[in-house]
């Protein structure tokens, strides 16, 4: 992949963890752990060491007992998020498939096809802008993920020029990746405001939860979105007691897999505060998991689910999962994720 860069890190490549775990009965599901240690805390050995240390007490475990295996994986070991997704994922691929259902109608979906946005990494201005134009007028995109977050005047002139290269009509949010203090993200998104940005995602640090409640107390006309600050079903219920989000990010690399999701995404909707399902950078494996969980919820708006994009993945052996025309993305109506692997 080429770099990618964000408000607090760029890169140039993942490793990403693929298991396969099969039932006596011949079943096999597949999961897939994406570390990013910024985030998650985790690294590739890590996450290897972490699915050893829980494979012993795996083994002889009944697949729809989902809640007993994540219990048992939390007293194992804390947080590692993307491990326990690794885990959580493939049961619920053994599930569907036994059941004959695909993962979404397993959750009490019914919708195949979601809508999803595209992600603009920081660069220039003018080349993020170039991006954006390709991506609506040759990709078929119609929102937009515009990552800002270094410079708050660079992020409104970005904005601007992106405005102007792709209509009134396209959506646009930002995301700060923690980059601004208060001070900082009342600046941006006043100026946010004349480009018609409709949300800002994560615009303090992760911890500051009375921060973002402070932010969006003085914020109008945009929404206020929190990502790397929900890992659990404890911090959503910080924040959204605090008052401190207008929507959450759920990650299933955060959060440890499909089970948590669920519980963050009830906690949001008894609160009247929506949910989106982002990803890191992840295979088919993960993300089709991801927009699943967007099907099978109505609270869960948005889907933030592109990151196959941004890789070739006709070298990876991972086919299935759901297909792409411009920006939606239909899940296929196969048992489980109805994910193929060809190594």
């Amino acid at each position: 992949m080429d770099s990618f860069k964000i408000a607090f890190t760029a890169f140039d490549y993942v490793d990403n963890i693929i298991i396969k775990i099969a039932t006596d009965e011949g079943i096999v599901g597949y999961g897939e752990a994406a570390p990013f240690l910024p985030v998650t805390g985790e690294t590739a050995d890590g996450v290897i060491a972490v699915l050893e240390l829980l494979k012993p007490g795996l083994i002889g475990q009944d697949p729809f007992d989902i809640e007993s295996i994540h219990s048992y994986m939390d007293k194992v070991v804390y947080g590692n998020g993307s491990a326990k997704c690794a885990i959580d994922i493939a049961v619920y691929d053994i599930m569907g498939k036994f059941v004959g259902l695909p993962v979404y109608k397993l959750l009490g979906g019914s919708r195949r096809a979601i809508q999803n946005d595209i992600t603009i990494g920081i660069s220039t201005p003018e080349e993020m802008s170039t991006i954006a134009e390709r991506y609506v007028k040759e990709e078929g995109f119609h929102i937009l993920k515009i990552k800002a977050g270094i410079n708050a005047d660079e992020d409104i002139r970005t904005m601007a020029l992106i405005r102007k290269k792709v209509g009134q009509n396209i959506r646009l949010r930002v995301d700060a990746n923690q980059g601004y203090d208060v001070a900082q993200a009342l600046y941006a998104i006043e100026g946010f405001k004349k480009y018609g940005v409709e949300a800002v995602e994560q615009c303090l640090p992760y911890w500051d939860c009375d921060g973002a409640a402070l932010l969006r107390s003085n914020v109008s006309g945009i929404k206020l979105m929190v990502d790397e600050s929900i890992h659990s079903t404890k911090d959503a219920q910080r924040f959204v007691s605090a008052g401190s989000a207008d929507i959450l990010n759920i990650k299933l690399m955060k959060c440890g897999g499909l089970l948590q999701g669920l519980k963050i995404n009830n906690i949001a909707e008894a609160s009247g505060v929506t949910c989106m399902v982002g990803c890191m950078l992840e295979t088919k494996i993960a993300l089709t998991a991801g927009i699943s969980l967007v099907a099978a919820r109505k609270n869960i708006t948005e889907a933030d689910c592109d990151s196959f994009m941004f890789f070739d993945n006709s070298k990876l052996g991972i086919t299935g999962g759901f297909e792409r025309e411009k920006d939606k993305f239909t899940l296929l109506d196969k048992p489980g994720l109805g994910i193929e692997l060809s190594f």
